[in-house]
C-alpha cells in the first residue's frame, strides 16, 4: 500500500475563499469562493517545494513551511477533519 504524503488534504485561506484539496493520486481540486472545481491539475512536491499544472498548462509554485502553504501572494492552512 502506498504511504499518503503528508501535505494531502485541504488547504484554505483564512477567509475560506480559496481552497486546495492536494489529492493523493498527484492531482489537486481548487474552489475560489463559491465556484467548485474553478481549477483542477496535478501537482507534485519536492521537499517543502510544490508545483502545479493546470488542466489547461498554466503553472504556479509554492513553499510549505511550518505547516502553512504559501502560494501567488496567498497564505494556506491545512483544514482539520472535525473529530
Amino acid at each position: 500500500m502506498a504511504e499518503i504524503h503528508p501535505y494531502v488534504g485541504m488547504w484554505v485561506t483564512a477567509d475560506g475563499r480559496i481552497r486546495h484539496n492536494l489529492l493523493p493520486d498527484g492531482r489537486y481540486d481548487e474552489a475560489r469562493g463559491k465556484r467548485e472545481s474553478a481549477y483542477q491539475g496535478s501537482y507534485t512536491v519536492i521537499g517543502n517545494h510544490i508545483d502545479y499544472v493546470d488542466d489547461t498548462g498554466f503553472t504556479a509554485d509554492g513553499e510549505f513551511v511550518d505547516g502553512v502553504l504559501y502560494h501567488a501572494g496567498m497564505v494556506l492552512r491545512r483544514e482539520r477533519m472535525a473529530s
